[in-house]
C-alpha cells in the first residue's frame, strides 16, 4: 500500500465510480482497479462493493476511507508548508467564490491573512464556478473555489470537500419526520440555483429521480428572502444557510435515499512555480475550510426547540474533508 492508491482510493469513493474516476484522473480503469484489489488484499477484507451503476463502501471501507482522508490532507499539507517556508509570500492575489461560499468563507479568510500574512494584498471577486474558470484561465484570478467544476487542462484541481445538499424550506415545514425521502422530493416545487441544479440533475438521474423545480434563480439573498417568507423550499448547500437553520428561522431536511452533494474543489492555473503569495492565499482558504468544518457548517444543524432533528446513527450524506489532487471533476456549480 503506498500513497498513490490511497490517493486513488480516495477519488473513487468521492466518484462513487472506479469508471468515472479512472476518467478523472487519466489512468487505465484496470490499473485502478488494481490498485484497490491490492489494498483489499493487504487489509484482509473488500473496501468496495461494485455496483450495475458504480461502487458502494463497504463497512470497512468507510472506516479506512476515514484514515485515507487523514493521511492525504496530513501529506498535502506538509508539502505546502515546506513549499511554501521556502518562499517570501508578498503582493497581491485575486481570489475566486462563488455567491453560495462567499458568505462563510471570505471572513475568516481575510482575518487568517491579516494574522499571518499582513504583507499580501488581496482582493475577493465573486461569480458562479464557470465564470472563475474562465477567469484562472485568462489570468483574470489567482486561485478559486470552484464547486464540481468541469475538466481543465489549463487547471490544477485540489478538491477539499464532499457537502451535502439538503431542501430548505419555511420554520415548522412538513414534513413532520426529519427527512425527505426521493418521491416526495419530485413532488415538492423547489427553489434552486442553475449550478445546483446541474450538479444535481446527473446524481439523481443515476438514482432514478428528476427534480421538480418551480423558479431557477441564481441570487442566494433572493432564495434566503422567499424562504423567510414561508412560501417556498429549495435545494441547497448545507452551510449555505447555516446560521438561518441553527437559529430556527429556517428548517431543513436531509434526504435519505440519495446521497446528494457538491465538490468544493480548490483552483489555481497550472504553471511550473505557484507564485509564494498565491499559494499563501490557497493554504489560508483550506485551513479555513478545514476549520469550519471542524466546528460543524458542512453539517446540518440541530436548531432549538422542537422541529427537524438529526437522523440517528450515521447521516446518509456525511461531508468529507479531503486534498487530492485531480485533473477534472464534474459538472459546472453555483
Amino acid at each position: 500500500m503506498d500513497l498513490r492508491s490511497i490517493r486513488y482510493f480516495v477519488h473513487i469513493a468521492d466518484a462513487g465510480s472506479i469508471t468515472r474516476a479512472a476518467g478523472q484522473l487519466g489512468i487505465a480503469q484496470p490499473a485502478l482497479t488494481r490498485h484497490v484489489q491490492g489494498m483489499e488484499a493487504e487489509l484482509g477484507t473488500p473496501l468496495l462493493e461494485r455496483l450495475p451503476r458504480g461502487v458502494r463502501l463497504t463497512t470497512a471501507g468507510r472506516k479506512f476511507l476515514e484514515h485515507a482522508r487523514r493521511v492525504v490532507r496530513e501529506i498535502d499539507r506538509a508539502q505546502a508548508e515546506l513549499a511554501h517556508s521556502a518562499q517570501p509570500a508578498g503582493g497581491r492575489v485575486i481570489l475566486g467564490v462563488s455567491p453560495t461560499t462567499a458568505a462563510w468563507l471570505v471572513p475568516g479568510c481575510v482575518e487568517r491573512c491579516r494574522r499571518q500574512a499582513p504583507e499580501l494584498s488581496i482582493k475577493v471577486v465573486e461569480g458562479f464556478s464557470p465564470q472563475l474558470a474562465d477567469a484562472l484561465g485568462a489570468g483574470r484570478v489567482d486561485v478559486a473555489l470552484l464547486t464540481n467544476p468541469q475538466p481543465a487542462r489549463a487547471l490544477r484541481y485540489t478538491p477539499l470537500l464532499s457537502e451535502p445538499i439538503v431542501v430548505v424550506g419555511p420554520r415548522g415545514a412538513a414534513p413532520a419526520r426529519p427527512f425527505f425521502t426521493l418521491a416526495e422530493l419530485s413532488r415538492t416545487p423547489v427553489l434552486i440555483t442553475d449550478g445546483i441544479r446541474s450538479a444535481l440533475e446527473e446524481q439523481l438521474a443515476r438514482a432514478g429521480a428528476r427534480l421538480n423545480v418551480e423558479v431557477e434563480i441564481d441570487s442566494i439573498e433572493a432564495i434566503r428572502a422567499l424562504l423567510l417568507r414561508g412560501s417556498a423550499h429549495a435545494l441547497m448547500p448545507v452551510s449555505t444557510f447555516h446560521d438561518d437553520i441553527a437559529s430556527g428561522r429556517l428548517s431543513a431536511w436531509q434526504i435519505t435515499d440519495a446521497s446528494l452533494h457538491r465538490m468544493l474543489v480548490l483552483a489555481q492555473p497550472v504553471q511550473p512555480t505557484q507564485p509564494a503569495a498565491t499559494e499563501a492565499v490557497a493554504q489560508i482558504v483550506a485551513a479555513e475550510i478545514e476549520s469550519l468544518f471542524e466546528r460543524g457548517i458542512f453539517a446540518l444543524p440541530v436548531p432549538p426547540g422542537p422541529g427537524p432533528r438529526r437522523l440517528p446513527g450515521p447521516s446518509p450524506v456525511t461531508p468529507d474533508m479531503t486534498a487530492v489532487q485531480t485533473r477534472s471533476q464534474r459538472r459546472k456549480s453555483a
